[in-house]
């Protein structure tokens, strides 16, 4: 189903947050791909990179690091085809003056590295988290490992696996034993495949009109 390409729009009008995507991927590549697919929905997206190897070679010389440009309200951005980026290592989503800076955006995605980077959620917005599940036994525990850590984190988390149809079934069979049922019901599978990432920012920005119509 086609996003509605004018809920960002109306979303800036009323000043509502961005919704926030945190990409849990063993390769970079993957959350430029996912800003790709959210560009052709009409999405205007930031891409922030957490871990420094994204935008590492690019940046531009900056007497202020992310603290200050978030003190002051001027990012310095990276415009790329898919949208913008920003080269901000160590940066979390909860961060003082991130909310104010980022108004701008219909969806914010957090570059966050493997599964096993420290994750803080944008309070007062919808987060997506999109964890890569891989078909070894130290992927799979690790990403069971998130999603006990996420079972707490209440209902504006919406989370996705991403990855081997069978890996990501033992990942939730798994959570089916040890973590309430309503939890691991809720969570969405999606195949590795050439329509993953489309798939994904189609489910991203669904769930942010949902979301949009719901709270009126």
């Amino acid at each position: 189903m086609p996003a509605d390409q004018a809920a960002g729009l109306r979303r800036r009008n009323a000043r509502l947050s961005a919704s926030c995507t945190h990409c849990f991927f063993e390769a970079a590549i993957s959350s430029t791909r996912l800003m790709h697919a959210l560009h052709r929905l009409g999405q205007v997206a930031l891409l922030v990179d957490m871990c420094g190897r994204l935008f590492a070679d690019s940046s531009p010389r900056s007497l202020f690091d992310w603290r200050r440009q978030l003190e002051r309200n001027q990012l310095n951005i990276l415009p790329q085809t898919y949208g913008d980026g920003w080269h901000a290592p160590g940066v979390r989503a909860d961060a003082p003056n991130l909310q104010r800076a980022v108004q701008a955006y219909d969806s914010i995605v957090f570059d966050a590295g493997p599964i096993g980077s420290r994750m803080a959620l944008l309070p007062g917005t919808l987060n997506h988290v999109i964890v890569e599940v891989h078909s070894t036994e130290d992927a799979m525990r690790r990403a069971y490992s998130m999603l006990k850590t996420l079972s707490h984190a209440g209902d504006n988390v919406s989370i996705t696996l991403l990855g081997d149809t069978a890996a990501c079934g033992h990942v939730r069979a798994a959570g089916d034993h040890f973590l309430a049922p309503s939890f691991i019901q809720a969570i969405h599978g999606v195949a590795y495949d050439d329509g993953a990432f489309a798939a994904l920012a189609v489910r991203m920005a669904g769930e942010e009109t949902h979301r949009m119509t719901r709270c009126k």
